[in-house]
């Protein structure tokens, strides 16, 4: 999901049975147009997880448009304007909002490809190794993680507090890259933001990451019920048949197995991330 999220107002999405008394709608963040294919895959795993959950929720999409940041705000505050969103989780989110400890992508978050000028990337074609990619400046949004991640990996790196601009830092040389998860590659390459520029087919960056389901800290209950349904959506596999029919095709597009490999280490992981249980995480031979 791109970092900089539009809600718009839209229509419920009641998915409680018939005759069943709804409570009052939980607000989420209304659907990116520039990530379609993506949201379609949210709103599934979503209703799954509630389904899967035995409990019953109406669902309306919020009218306020809202960057990454002020999502986070938002659930923050028990006051605030969401009941619930996804996004990546780090210790600092995770000590604001409740995680539901499911990844909603098996750490796809993680794997990460760039968008570079074209007349870059043959050099990308050398590059086997940390040392080599620290002489390169990536691009992150000031308020991401993957700012942080890259950073405690020695790796220089250009904060922008719009996501838009990255792609012309990117342009103008005041960075070299620009990463992104690779479910996100894709839209933005056909949108106006990428033009004139490459995707580079080289090199994955890969970190220990996951984008959870997070809830607001006065719904204890909301958060007891996504966990259940996730789970169950993992253990009898609808889960990963979900997230095979939207993202299969990607790993042949962007030849994800026979790139150069780069794993970074991830500070902002908290110990409570469910490493040792692989049905939740996508594994691939390089």
């Amino acid at each position: 999901m791109r970092r900089r999220l539009l809600l718009t107002l839209a229509a419920p999405a009641a998915w409680a049975s018939p005759g069943e008394a709804a409570g009052p709608p939980l607000v989420y963040p209304r659907r990116d147009p520039g990530r379609a294919a993506f949201w379609t895959y949210l709103q599934a795993v979503l209703k799954l997880a509630i389904e899967r959950s035995g409990s019953h929720y109406e669902l309306a999409e919020s009218r306020l448009p809202m960057t990454q940041a002020r999502v986070v705000r938002e659930l923050a505050d028990a006051s605030g304007k969401l009941d619930l969103a996804w996004t990546m989780t780090s210790l600092e989110r995770e000590a604001q909002m409740l995680p539901v400890r499911v990844p909603l992508d098996r750490g796809l978050i993680g794997w990460r490809i760039a968008f570079v000028r074209p007349g870059d990337v043959d050099r990308w074609r050398d590059l086997h190794g940390l040392a080599d990619l620290r002489r390169y400046v990536a691009g992150q949004g000031r308020d991401w993680p993957d700012t942080d991640i890259l950073r405690a990996n020695g790796l220089p790196v250009e904060g922008a507090s719009r996501f838009e601009v990255l792609f012309d830092m990117l342009r103008l040389g005041r960075i070299d890259y620009f990463p992104r998860a690779v479910f996100e590659v894709d839209d933005e390459a056909a949108s106006p933001f990428a033009r004139e520029l490459a995707v580079e087919p080289h090199v994955l960056l890969r970190y220990p990451a996951a984008s959870y389901l997070f809830v607001r800290p006065d719904r204890p209950q909301l958060a007891v019920d996504l966990q259940r349904g996730m789970e169950a959506a993992v253990a009898d596999g609808s889960l990963a048949r979900l997230f095979q029919q939207q993202f299969g095709d990607l790993f042949r597009r962007h030849r994800l197995q026979q790139r150069q490999q780069l794993q970074l280490k991830n500070p902002l992981l908290p110990p409570a991330t469910p490493l040792n249980k692989p049905s939740y995480w996508l594994v691939i031979d390089s």
